[in-house]
């Protein structure tokens, strides 16, 4: 995860923590059709998780707008190209609806499949 993102106004600052931007990832990615969790990226990942609504989530910044790779665990059985856009678009459109902040990609990678 990298720095903080700052948006500005005439009445101030608000500084959006990457954390907080894959929290909401998390949550939409949780709540998405056919997804059956969230996965680390390698060993180290699985080790070390704290919070496992943010393992598998990167958030980088790129040009003014936000880079999300979600790793995933998707249902057996579903097509998994359908899966994938349906996830790209709810994540990105909860981050700018929540967040106001742009998002240039998001990057799903489907780690693994599963029966529910």
């Amino acid at each position: 995860m990298e720095a903080a993102q700052t948006l500005s106004s005439p009445l101030g600052r608000i500084t959006i923590s990457p954390e907080v931007v894959a929290q909401i990832v998390g949550r939409a990615a949780a709540e998405g059709y056919g997804v059956v969790g969230m996965t680390p990226r390698g060993r180290v990942g699985r080790l070390l998780a704290r919070d496992s609504l943010t393992q598998g989530i990167g958030v980088r910044e790129s040009g003014g707008a936000l880079t999300i790779d979600v790793h995933v665990v998707v249902e057996y059985g579903l097509n998994l190209a359908e899966v994938a856009a349906t996830l790209r678009a709810r994540v990105g459109y909860e981050v700018e609806r929540l967040t106001g902040l742009r998002v240039a990609a998001v990057e799903v990678h489907i780690e693994d499949v599963s029966r529910s």
